[in-house]
C-alpha cells in the first residue's frame, strides 16, 4: 500500500495520494490547484492516477480536480449532494472504491457542508478494519470544522455533532486520523494543531470539543468561537462546483512604467516581500502581504476585490510567479502581472517610494508616554476583549477599508497585533488610506506588552 500526505503550507491544507504499488493504481483525495506534485509523485512511485475523490466543495481554496482529470483522465467522485456542474460519479454513504488491495469507503459526515464525506481506508492485505480515516473538514487534530460556511451555523454544528458521535467516533481507537487541514487554516479555530495526524482514541481523550456529550452544549460551544466569515468563500465554492478549471493563470512581467500605469488605473499593488523590506521602501499605496509567512493566499483573499486588477511585487521574478500561484489557489485570478526584476527595478529608475517606521514593542510605552501616540489594535474581537492597551482603537486588520474611525491622519499611529505579523498588513493599509505617519510595532504585540508589566483593559463580550 502507498500512502502519502501532501501539505500546502500557505493555506494549511492537506491532500492525499493512496495507491497500490503492485496494481500500479492510485487515487488523489482533495487535490490542490497546483497538480505537478501529484504527477511527479505518481511517476516516481510507478502508479497511474485513476481516481480523484473530493470530501466536499471546498470554501477556502480552488480544487485541482479539473486540471488533474485533464492531465490523467481520472474519474472524479463526490457525494451526490454536492451537485457539481462537471462530469463525475455521485457517491453515497458506504460507497466503496477498490484501488488494488486498498479499499476506500465513503463515510457521509455532513455538518461543515451537507455533502461532506470522510473516507475510511482499509488495507485488505493486513486486515478488514479501517486503519485510517481521511476526515476532510469534520474532525481535525485538537479541533473540529467550523459549521457556518454552507448553512445556518446551529444546523451545521448539529450536523457535525451527529457525524462525529454516530460515524467517526464509532471507528476503532487505533484508527489514524488524517485531516484536510492543519493549524492556520480558516476552516477551523485557533485551537487546531499543526500536528499532521492523530488517532480516534487520542482525539476522543484529548480533543476538548469531543468531550462534550450534550448536543446543545456542543452547538453553543462550537458557534461561540467562530471567527468572521471569509469574504470570498461563496465564490470559491461556486468555482469548485462549476465547470472544470483546466488551466492556471499565466502572469507576465511588467516594467516599472507599466506598473505605475496600472496603479493609476486603480490596480491593487500587493507587495509579497518581507515586512522589513516593505517598511524600508515600497511603492506608494501598496499593501504588504509577506509571502515568506504562512497565509499569503488567505490574507489576499480577505483584502482583494475579485473585480480589481492586482499587480504583484516580489524580491525577484520567482517571487512574483509564486505569489500568482498562491493567488489563483484562492480564486483570485484577475492578475495584471508582476514587477519584472522585483523592487530593485523600481528603485533603479528612481521612482517614488514610501516608508513605514518600525518600532520594537518594548519601546512602545516610552513613545506613548512621550508623544501620545495613537494605538490601533488590529487583532480579532476575542483577543481584544481578553485584554487590550488602554486608549487603543480597535479594528481587525481584514476590516480596514478606510482610515479607522477615531484616528487622526496627521498624528503618528502605532499599529499593534499579537506578534507583529498582522500589524505589517494593517500598517500598510492605514497608510494606503491616508495615515501620514504609520508605525509598525514589531517584535511582539499586546501579550508581550502585558508580560512587560504594562496595563491592559478587558472588555466583557
Amino acid at each position: 500500500m502507498i500512502f502519502r500526505q501532501i501539505t500546502h503550507d500557505d493555506l494549511g491544507c492537506a491532500s492525499y495520494l493512496i495507491g497500490d504499488e503492485k496494481a500500479g493504481e492510485a487515487a488523489i483525495v482533495d487535490p490542490r490547484f497546483e497538480i505537478d506534485v501529484y504527477l511527479d509523485l505518481a511517476r516516481y512511485l510507478g502508479v497511474s492516477i485513476e481516481h480523484i475523490l473530493e470530501t466536499h466543495n471546498h470554501a477556502d481554496h480552488v480544487s485541482g480536480h479539473g486540471r488533474l482529470a485533464a492531465a490523467t483522465g481520472a474519474r472524479i467522485y463526490i457525494h451526490r449532494e454536492a451537485q457539481p456542474d462537471y462530469e463525475h460519479e455521485a457517491i453515497d454513504d458506504g460507497f466503496e472504491l477498490e484501488v488494488g488491495q486498498v479499499l476506500i469507503r465513503a463515510v457521509h459526515s455532513p455538518g461543515h457542508r451537507p455533502e461532506h464525506t470522510a473516507f475510511a481506508l482499509i488495507d485488505r492485505g493486513r486486515g478488514e478494519e479501517p486503519w485510517a480515516v481521511l476526515t476532510g473538514d469534520s474532525l481535525f487534530v485538537n479541533d473540529i470544522a467550523r459549521p457556518d460556511l454552507a448553512i445556518d451555523e446551529r444546523e451545521g454544528a448539529r450536523g457535525i455533532y451527529r457525524s462525529l458521535q454516530q460515524k467517526l467516533l464509532s471507528l476503532p481507537d487505533s484508527c489514524e486520523v488524517w485531516p484536510a487541514h492543519l493549524g492556520g487554516s480558516m476552516c477551523g479555530s485557533p485551537g487546531m494543531d499543526m500536528k499532521i495526524s492523530s488517532t480516534i482514541g487520542f482525539e476522543r481523550e484529548h480533543n476538548p470539543t469531543l468531550a462534550i456529550d450534550d448536543e446543545e452544549e456542543f452547538v453553543a460551544k462550537s458557534i461561540s468561537k467562530l471567527g468572521p466569515q471569509p469574504p470570498n468563500f461563496k465564490a470559491i465554492v461556486e468555482l469548485n462546483k462549476g465547470p472544470l478549471l483546466t488551466e492556471g493563470a499565466e502572469v507576465l512581467p511588467l516594467a516599472p512604467r507599466q506598473v505605475d500605469q496600472k496603479r493609476s488605473e486603480g490596480a491593487l499593488i500587493v507587495d509579497a516581500r518581507t515586512d522589513q523590506q516593505f517598511d524600508d521602501a515600497h511603492i506608494p499605496g501598496a499593501v504588504s502581504i509577506p509571502i515568506l509567512s504562512a497565509g499569503f493566499g488567505s490574507k489576499l483573499a480577505w483584502l482583494a476585490d475579485r473585480d480589481q486588477e492586482i499587480v504583484l511585487i516580489g524580491r525577484d521574478d520567482e517571487d512574483g510567479r509564486r505569489a500568482a500561484r498562491l493567488a489563483v489557489a484562492v480564486g483570485i485570478s484577475k492578475l495584471a502581472g508582476f514587477l519584472g526584476g522585483g523592487m530593485t527595478s523600481w528603485r533603479q529608475e528612481k521612482r517614488e517610494v514610501a516608508r513605514i517606521e518600525r518600532l520594537p514593542l518594548d519601546q512602545l510605552k516610552e513613545r506613548v508616554d512621550a508623544e501620545g501616540l495613537q494605538i490601533l489594535d488590529v487583532r480579532e474581537l476575542s483577543e481584544w476583549e481578553a485584554g487590550h492597551i488602554p486608549g487603543s482603537i480597535f479594528e481587525p486588520w481584514h476590516d480596514i477599508d478606510d482610515l479607522p474611525e477615531g484616528l487622526d491622519r496627521s498624528r503618528p499611529v502605532a499599529v499593534v497585533c499579537g506578534s507583529g505579523q498582522r500589524a505589517a498588513v494593517a500598517a500598510s493599509l492605514v497608510q494606503r488610506y491616508g495615515a501620514e505617519h504609520p508605525i509598525h510595532v514589531i517584535e511582539g504585540g499586546v501579550p508581550k506588552w502585558e508580560r512587560l508589566g504594562n496595563p491592559v483593559e478587558m472588555t466583557s463580550p
